[in-house]
């Protein structure tokens, strides 16, 4: 029975990709997380920018005039 229950999990596992055909785990890392993590910073950037674009404009102009003595 435990034969019959330890191929079921590997046969599982397989299909899920997370295992090799010797039966060891393979690391995938974890792609999806860093795709909703870098779509998630966009949006928030967008975000910002339409929102305080004016602000960041003057904000801009004020730090490079002190830079450059204007």
């Amino acid at each position: 029975m435990k034969t019959i229950q330890r191929s079921l999990v590997r046969a599982q596992l397989a299909a899920l990709d997370l295992v090799d055909n010797a039966g060891r785990r393979r690391e995938r890392g974890d792609v999806p997380g860093w795709v909703l993590i870098t779509l998630m910073t966009a949006g928030l950037v967008a975000v910002l920018w339409t929102v305080a674009d004016t602000q960041l404009q003057n904000l801009f102009t004020r730090a490079i005039s002190k830079v450059s003595g204007r």
